[in-house]
């Protein structure tokens, strides 16, 4: 059985989500980031941590692509020109997206009171929003990012609506904001979002 590290008002979202969809059976432990129990296993302190086996795996998208791959599901088969494109796609949410909200959130709360530049949120807006439109070009058909087959990109692009909501980061294409509002009520995204409460 997987255990998975770390609150689910995190990253962690994403690996106990991939779980649910994949109908495996985990122990959830809801460790603060840089607590110790996260830091045994990770010594950046962060979350989530994936352990299987006494092994411990980390970064979300590391996990949640393996789990995908281990499972053949939610993923298309390495190798592929698809697998490219998912690929390419995950990478291109990573970039734009995740990496605006991580650093507003560390010039938030993360970084010490003395090093947090305020002024930066107003720039990362901006590129949060200009990537939309890049994003919604690169959306498939539907219903969801590259057409009838949820895949990895699926749950990294929807947990950070989640995290944009919270941060105050508009959604600005409607698109999106469709997109976003459909696949929040995942039954398997639902039962992990009750455990933040």
């Amino acid at each position: 059985m997987y255990t998975v590290i770390g609150k689910a008002n995190s990253r962690a979202t994403r690996v106990l989500w991939m779980l649910e969809e994949l109908g495996q059976p985990y122990e959830h432990v809801p460790a603060a980031p840089r607590s110790q129990g996260v830091v045994s296993f990770n010594p950046a302190g962060k979350v989530p941590v994936l352990i299987e086996d006494g092994t411990p795996i980390t970064d979300s998208t590391a996990i949640i692509q393996y789990l995908a791959d281990k499972h053949g599901a939610l993923t298309f088969p390495a190798g592929t020109l698809d697998r490219a494109r998912q690929d390419s796609l995950t990478q291109f949410l990573l970039d734009e997206l995740d990496s605006a909200l991580w650093m507003a959130a560390r010039h938030s709360f993360v970084l010490p009171e003395e090093l947090r530049q305020s002024a930066i949120k107003k720039s990362l807006i901006w590129e949060f929003g200009n990537s939309q439109k890049t994003l919604v070009h690169r959306m498939g058909e539907g219903p969801f990012l590259m057409g009838r087959q949820m895949t990895v990109p699926d749950i990294i692009l929807t947990h950070c609506g989640i995290w944009a909501k919270v941060a105050k980061f508009p959604i600005q294409e409607a698109r999106l904001a469709d997109y976003l509002e459909r696949m929040t009520t995942r039954p398997a995204l639902v039962k992990v979002l009750s455990m933040m409460g």
